[in-house]
Order: structure tokens, then C-alpha cells, then sequence
């Protein structure tokens, strides 16, 4: 795996000990309001940006069991951009004004356009999920693919009003022990994110958590992601929507999944069996999580077949394979019975030399189809 080969500037690069095959390039953007973002860009293909979420830090996650293997995993096929949000990671740490969802948002907008991206896909999850719909329903000419896993447009706050008490206490214990070296405190968060995680992959949260921030922007990024609200966003999203969320998610809870997709028009909702916030390698959720992702985004061509032999009636029931459709769904579209277009979509697989519905997206989505909205 090699990184893009895209001249940047103030490019630092590194190979941790772990994964000497993979290779990352690390820049910086500025925000509207002065603010450097840090991005790291890594992968070759069509270019995904990952929204900044809870407590990341470009430098190090990739090296963890905990994020390592989605940085890993997202690239293979891919030109992955992630960044630190501001007062995290490599980003400023130091930031005036209050964390609103219009300042979130200006991260993304000041990464994508010092990466170059005109067009890309988009992924959030957990506050990232806001600012991911926000950002889309600005920006519709600029995001064709929109993934949120176990994302929340609703803060705790504005979800549950009541919570005021629970989210001050929160925020006052991370006030007192953030920066200790008994992780005590930041395992209130960790054992909330992945209950169902393994020591190492806790451990490796725990001690990521005191790499990524101080203890006085752990309690701003508590309060201000506790109030966030981006319903107003739902509505105005146009891109194909792809909204994964785990069953027993019991930071944000499944119900906000739901709402979410319920709330986008076209939007697909896949639940994943997972305790976790957002599932970890060696679960299954994991591997179905992936597999789902790489059926729904573009991925790298080299590899599909030709698609030119297609009749206009097969080319027109890929369109909708590649939207994410089931055969359900396509039934109604073109006004079939259901077992009609189960023979066709198995005449398709024929047609293409491909064993299965996944296959069959990947290949759609290679050669474009699938991007109309």
C-alpha cells in the first residue's frame, strides 16, 4: 500500500514499527477563523475524508488497535483524508471561540480544499455524523457519497434536556483527572465507547485519549458536543446515504441511527450487531461493517469488467443495484414483481462474472453508475 503522491506543503511523513507497509503523509490547513487543522492523507483511488470525531490524533491512531485497522482498512482501495479536529491531535491546541457546528464544519471545508478534492465521498461518525450532514447540505455539488456509522445529529442535551446533571458531573471529573496517570477517569469514556473491547484495544483508547487533548478542551468538546443539533441538515442532504449503527450502541444509542435515516431522503439504514460504539477488528461486526462500505462507495477500478455489452435494460437495473436498492424496491421502481427481478439481478451476476450482490455494486460503482441522485 503506498500513499497518494500529491505534492504537499509542510509534508512530514512516517512509518510506525507496526505497519511497515503503509505509508502516510501529514499536512496542515487553515480554518477560516486562523485555526491549523492538521490532515493525513494515505491510499490511492477516489478520495474518501473522514470528519473529525471524538479524540483523534493523526499521528498516532493509525498506530492503535483501535483505529489502526479503519485507517488501514479504508485505504486499501482508496485515497483516504482524515483529520484532527480543532484543540486535538496535531491540530492548535489552543482555540479561542466557542465549538460551534458552523466551526466544525470550516475544518472540513479548509482540509478538502488544501487536499485539492473537488468531488469526494464522506464519512462521520459520532459528532462527526453532524458535521459530516452539515457539511453535505451545504456542499451537494462536492459530496456524491455520504456514510454515517453510529453518527448523532441530536447532543445528548438536546435529546434529553434532563441530562443536564449527568453531563456537569461528566465534565467535572474529566476537569479533575484527564491528565492523571491512573486512566481511571478517562475509562468513563472508553468503557461507554467499547464495553465489548479487548484490554489491549481499551488500554490503547485510554492512553490515546491523554495524547489527544487537555483536560480543559475535553470538557469544552463534552459540553459543546452535548448540545449539538444538525436536524436542520436531514432534509437538505441529496447525496446516496449510507447509515450504519450498532444495536447495543450505548453512547449513541440506536434510535438516533433510525432518526437519522428516517430523516434523509433515500437513505439506507444497516444495523450491525455490535456493543461497541462503533465496532472493533476481530468482531463480525467489523468485517460487515467493511463489507457494506466498500458495496456502497467507489472503489478502485482497475479491476472491473466492461460493462459496454450491457442491453439498456440491464444497464438500467445496475443503476439501481448500485444505489443501494434491494430487489424489493427495484420491483416498485420499474413496476416488476419481485421474483421477476430476483431472475434478472441473477441473469446480471451472469452478465458480469461476479458471485454476488457485492460484487456486483463494486463493479457498478467503478464504472460510475450509482452516482446519480
Amino acid at each position: 500500500m503506498t500513499a497518494s503522491r500529491l505534492p504537499i506543503a509542510g509534508l512530514v511523513s512516517g512509518v510506525p514499527p507496526s505497519k511497515s507497509n503503509f505509508r502516510q503523509q501529514i499536512a496542515f490547513a487553515t480554518a477560516r477563523d486562523g485555526v491549523k487543522i492538521a490532515y493525513a492523507r494515505s491510499g490511492e483511488g477516489p478520495p474518501l475524508v473522514r470528519a473529525g470525531s471524538w479524540m483523534t490524533h493523526v499521528e498516532w491512531d493509525w498506530q492503535t488497535p483501535v483505529w489502526g485497522p479503519y485507517v488501514e482498512t479504508l485505504s486499501r482501495h482508496r485515497h483516504l483524508v482524515r483529520y484532527d479536529p480543532r484543540g486535538c491531535g496535531l491540530s492548535d491546541r489552543e482555540v479561542a471561540g466557542d465549538l460551534t457546528l458552523d466551526a466544525l464544519v470550516s475544518d472540513v471545508e479548509c482540509v478538502v480544499d488544501a487536499a485539492g478534492l473537488d468531488r469526494f465521498s464522506l464519512m462521520g461518525s459520532s459528532q462527526g455524523g453532524a458535521v459530516s450532514l452539515a457539511y453535505a447540505a451545504r456542499h451537494p455539488d462536492r459530496v456524491t457519497h455520504l456514510v454515517l456509522l453510529d453518527a448523532f445529529v441530536r447532543g445528548t442535551l438536546v435529546r434529553q434536556p434532563s441530562t443536564q446533571t449527568q453531563v456537569d458531573a461528566m465534565c467535572a471529573l474529566v476537569a479533575e483527572g484527564w491528565t492523571q496517570d491512573n486512566p481511571a477517569f478517562r475509562q468513563m469514556f472508553t468503557s461507554q465507547f467499547f464495553p465489548a473491547g479487548t484490554r489491549d484495544q481499551v488500554d490503547a483508547f485510554n492512553e490515546l485519549q491523554r495524547k489527544c487533548t487537555s483536560a480543559e478542551h475535553a470538557v469544552r468538546l463534552v459540553r459543546a458536543f452535548s448540545g449539538l443539533d444538525a436536524r436542520t441538515s436531514l432534509a437538505l442532504v441529496r447525496c446516496p446515504t449510507l447509515v450504519l449503527h450498532c444495536r447495543g450502541d450505548v453512547r449513541v444509542p440506536y434510535e438516533e441511527g433510525r432518526f437519522i435515516a428516517a430523516g434523509i431522503a433515500g437513505a439506507r439504514l444497516e444495523p450491525l450487531d455490535s456493543g461497541n460504539h462503533v465496532p472493533l477488528k476481530g468482531e463480525p461486526a467489523f468485517e460487515r461493517m467493511i463489507e457494506l462500505i466498500d458495496a456502497f462507495l467507489p472503489v478502485t477500478g482497475s479491476n472491473a469488467p466492461a460493462l459496454g455489452g450491457l442491453s439498456n435494460r440491464e444497464r438500467e437495473l445496475l443503476e439501481l443495484l448500485a444505489r443501494g436498492l434491494d430487489n424489493a424496491q427495484i420491483a416498485a421502481h420499474l413496476a416488476l414483481a419481485e421474483k421477476t427481478v430476483r431472475n434478472r439481478v441473477s441473469a446480471l451476476f451472469d452478465a458480469l462474472g461476479v458471485e454476488n450482490r457485492s460484487k456486483a455494486i463494486v463493479h457498478a460503482r467503478d464504472a460510475g453508475f450509482g452516482r446519480a441522485v
